[in-house]
This record gives C-alpha cells, structure tokens and sequence, in this order.
C-alpha cells in the first residue's frame, strides 16, 4: 500500500496532552503498558526466552538507509542493527532510485528471499504462521520491503505482511530521522526491541518515538469482515494511534480507475490469471496490486505477486520471455518499457492518476490486447477474456449513488470490501461443504490401527452437488457457474487452498485417534502383551504424543497430559532396567 504526504495519518496523529514534553525515552516500555495477560498480555507463546534482538526481528528484519548521489549514484548508507545481513542492497538501491526522482512517496515491493537466509525467531514465526488467518501467512520464499523515498530512502524489510501497519509507522519513523538521522534510527529500534511479539489474538500498544500504537493482530477464528479491536478509555490514555486494521488497503479508491470492471477482476484474480497493473507511480502500482490480490479475501491469493516489479528484478526474464505462457502472477509496473515487454501477457491494467474517491469514475468498454500501445494508451482493461458471471449491476449503482450523494471513501471502502467478502464466500461455502464429505466418520476410527484415509476430491462429484447446493443459494448472480468452478479448479488458488484443508482434516483425523487411544484401558491391553510388545507400544505414544506437541494438533484440552499418564503408566508395569531406558530422553 502507498500513502503519500503527511495528511493521510493526521487526524490519527494527535498526541494526548500528557506525552506533549516527553521524548521517546520517557514512554514506557510496550510490556508496561500493555493489557493484562491474556488477550493482549506479553507473555510470549510456549515460554520462549527471547535474547537481545529477538523482539525486534519478530517484526522486522532490519531497517536500512539508501543515500542518492547524482554523481555516484544510490547506495545503502546504513543497515541497523548492524549485525544484519542484507544481500540484495543492489536491488534495494535499484528500486528506491526511481522513486527518488519521484520525490516524496511511500509504497512497497517483494522480492525473493536468499536461500541460505535462516529467520533469527523462526519458532515464533511458526506460531504466528499457525494462528494467523490465510492472508497473513508468513511467506516463505518472499521478503516484504516498506520504502519511504525523500532525498534519502527508509526501507523497512519484514517477512510480515502488515501493509497498513509499516505505513504508518514509516509516517512516524521518517520525519524524525531525517531530522536527527542515525541516533533517532537507533532510538526507535530499541523501542521496537521491547515490543512484545506480534501473536494474533492480542491487542497490542507500541511506542515508537514518543507515539504509542494500538493495533490488533487478526488471527484465523475471526469472522470474516469484522474488526475485534475494542477501545477501552482507561488503556487508550496513552494512545496516540489507534489502527483499525494492519493490512487492508482501501479497495475503493484503488479500483476507482476501473471501478466498472470489479466484478471481471475479481473473477482473474479468483483464476489466479497473469495480470499485469501499469500505473504512473510506484505507489499506485503497489496499491493497485495489494488491493486485487485482497479482494478475494478470506481465500488466500498463492500465487505469486509484486506490488512494484523492475527491470533489475532477477525474475525480470522470466516473467517478460515470449517462449512460454506467462505465469500466474500479478506484476505491479511503471516503466514504459513494460508496454512493450509485457504486451503478450493477456491480462492488462492501465491507470491513470487515481483520481479522488468524491469524483464520478468514467464508465470504459473492456480494450482489446492489440489496442494496447507503448505510450499512449488510454486507462482501462485490455484482455479478451469473458468473465463466466453476469455483471453485478446492484453493486455499481450502490457505489455511484455514494458518489454523487458524497459519501464519506470509509463507507465506499466497507460497501466494496463486504461485497467481495460475500461473493467469494459464496463461491468457497459449496467447495467447503463438498471437502468437509470427504472426511471419514468418527466411528471408523480405531484407536489400534492407523487413522482412516481422507477420501479423495473427485471433480465429477463435485460438480453433481452444485445442482442442489451451489452458490445460487447465497449469491444473486447468474451466469456460468460451472464454468467458472472448472477453471478454478485448475488454479494455482483452488491448490494451495485444498492442501490448506487436506493438512487440516489430517490433523483432525490425528486428533480423534489421539482422543480414541487416550479413552483406552491401556493397563487391561498391555496384560496380554509380551515385553517386546509392550515397549513396541510405548515407543509408538511417544511418537503420537511428539506429533501432538509438534503439530498442535487440534485435540481437547488435556489430552496431551492424559496421554502422557498412560505412557507413565505403561513404562511403570516394566521391569526397571526397560524403565531407565525408556525414560531416557530420545534423540533428535
């Protein structure tokens, strides 16, 4: 997401009368301050022991300053903390270069992490990974970087997709730093550093350089739609910010330009279609992109996406090269040599200068592909897909209405975003219902034998049950539904969603066994087992209950403890010496 200029965080920005003399020193630490344990407590997840550092690459990888030269070019001035490794400052460099020509604008991009490159807090990550809902999933292949460009750059580099969330606090970060340059950049790291880790499901407050943040991290129980932050007057005294949300980019205003043609995106992006958005500026490219890969929310995006893509990206020949099909990605770009380059690819967006939300948008006709020219080319979609569904007319006039009638982009932001929400989940809930048959019944389940297997998705049944149960119970469009379930299914989304459940019905399958083998008489069993039997089954518990731990597997509240009393139990009726073997710690 992009947000230019001072004025979009104002009215956030107040700071209450009790901070107006104090300086970044005097706030208290996020743990002092912070709700009680529980939700919004500090206690980190598992009783990790957290070292120097580790708080701040919870958030963050690290910070870095890129300084602009007309003689000698850019380079990377400052990486803090220091101990940071960073390998891609050459394209760091690149991309910042353009947006200093710009002068002062903020936006983002992703960019392939470096193979040999190990997170510093990988087993929080894993839990943050866990509890997250789909669209916050911790990528694992790409990095985010947060850039403000004035006559220097600020970059933020974080695996975490928190959008909204390193926007604003870039709006704090660099004004500041700019003004007092390093020793404030050191200031705000170590507040960072004694930021609690961000474990959704709590509300958090964070103070950065006099200011104190209040933000929620949204986990996967959430209802979809819904903000679980509350205000509270007695722990919002302090708070200067309040954020509503940490990743959402506002949708209306990034589909403005193409406000007629939201229904037809959505259907690319569900499809997992190469789309390329061209855009006058980095930070309408990067919005764009957020916006298109969100819209199909709460269904992960999982296909690759760059917010603002380059030349000097070392994917730049794979994804331009006319030999193959270009792949499911959406590529976010400004230079002009992209018309030409990307002038195969079948899907293309061009906009203008995003226009004020209280303006009427322009209603355009969808542009054929080779109407499409280098510089000239008017704003719209060229593509020569036919979208399966009919347009959604409802949607346009409610929208337009709000329009004229001047209502507040907040409320056309809400309008747009729940109507997304409904479309797909509308699209999702027969899928949903088809996968939830596959799992075996409970009584199937043997406590003496291995899990039942999950049947398999079968396209054909699939398609039988859309008859009866499919989207026209919950949406009101007509058009190819069908058609569109068949595309999807070949998509990389329609993939990455059904591993998603696959690993999570198996899960469950191993929970209901773990429960079945907790409610079993193991003392009664072992009686009519020899030694070697008996041992054989305790080295098998051993093993259910390390998949329990490491797993998490989704099981009632104590049935990992119970389990682990019979284990006790079994091992007791041995003879001493397989006891003192068998309660050896095992081996990784």
């Amino acid at each position: 997401m992009a947000l230019e200029g001072p004025e979009e965080l104002g009215e956030q920005l107040e700071e209450p009368e009790d901070l107006d003399d104090q300086d970044a020193s005097s706030i208290s630490p996020a743990e002092e301050i912070m709700l009680p344990s529980g939700p919004g407590g500090d206690e980190e997840p598992g009783g990790t022991v957290l070292l120097p550092w580790d708080r701040f690459n919870a958030w963050l990888h690290c910070i870095c300053v890129v300084g602009f030269d007309l003689e000698l070019g850019q380079a990377v001035e400052v990486i803090y903390p220091h101990h940071s490794k960073l390998s891609e400052k050459e394209l760091i460099c690149s991309m910042t270069f353009f947006a200093g020509c710009l002068g002062d604008t903020q936006f983002c991009f992703r960019f392939r992490q470096g193979s040999n490159r190990k997170s510093s807090l990988s087993c929080f990550l894993e839990t943050t990974d866990r509890d997250a809902p789909p669209c916050l999933k911790v990528d694992n292949i790409l990095n985010m970087i947060f850039v403000l460009s004035l006559h220097q750059s600020l970059v933020l580099i974080s695996k975490l997709p928190y959008v909204t969330f390193f926007h604003s606090l870039l709006k704090i970060m660099a004004p500041e730093y700019f003004e007092k340059l390093e020793p404030c950049l050191e200031a705000a790291c170590n507040d960072i550093d004694r930021w609690p880790t961000p474990h959704p499901g709590r509300i958090l407050t964070l103070p950065i350089m006099g200011v104190v943040i209040k933000v929620r991290i949204p986990t996967c129980y959430d209802k979809p739609g819904t903000s679980q932050l509350v205000h509270s007057a007695q722990s919002d005294s302090l708070v200067s910010i309040v954020l509503p949300t940490i990743h959402e980019v506002d949708l209306f205003r990034c589909f403005h330009p193409v406000f007629f043609h939201i229904q037809m995106l959505w259907e690319l992006v569900l499809l997992g279609e190469a789309l390329v958005v061209m855009a006058p500026s980095p930070a309408e490219s990067s919005d764009t992109v957020l916006a298109l890969v969100s819209c199909i929310s709460p269904l992960r995006y999982c296909s690759d996406f760059r917010p603002y893509f380059t030349i000097h990206d070392s994917e730049f020949k794979e994804y331009t090269t006319r030999t193959q099909a270009p792949p499911s990605v959406v590529l976010g770009v400004t230079n002009p040599f992209f018309a030409k380059t990307l002038q195969h690819w079948p899907h293309i967006i061009r906009i203008g200068d995003m226009k004020h939300a209280g303006e009427m948008a322009k209603q355009m006709k969808v542009k054929k592909l080779k109407n499409l020219k280098t510089l000239d080319s008017k704003p719209g979609v060229y593509t020569a897909y036919k979208p399966y569904l009919n347009k959604d007319e409802e949607i346009l006039k409610q929208l337009q209405k709000g329009v004229q009638q001047k209502r507040p982009s907040a409320a056309q932001n809400a309008i747009l975003r729940r109507y997304f929400l409904e479309l797909t989940q509308s699209f999702i809930i027969p899928l949903e219902r088809y996968v939830a048959s596959l799992m075996p019944l409970q009584k199937s389940i043997s406590p003496w034998k291995s899990p039942p297997p999950l049947r398999p998705f079968i396209q054909q049944d699939f398609m039988k049950t859309l008859e009866k149960a499919g989207p026209q119970l919950t949406s009101r469009l007509k058009g190819d539904w069908i058609g569109l379930y068949r595309h999807f299914l070949k998509s990389p989304n329609f993939d990455g969603w059904f591993r998603s459940r696959r690993r999570e019905m198996t899960q469950k399958l191993e929970a209901l066994h773990l429960e079945a083998l907790c409610e079993e008489d193991l003392q009664q069993r072992i009686q009519k087992h020899t030694e070697v039997e008996t041992v054989d089954l305790v080295l098998k518990l051993k093993d259910k209950l390390t998949q329990a731990e490491k797993e998490h597997l989704p099981v009632h509240p104590g049935t990992v403890a119970k389990l682990r009393a019979h284990i006790e139990a079994v091992i007791q009726a041995l003879p001493d010496d397989l006891q003192g073997i068998l309660h050896k710690p095992s081996t990784p």
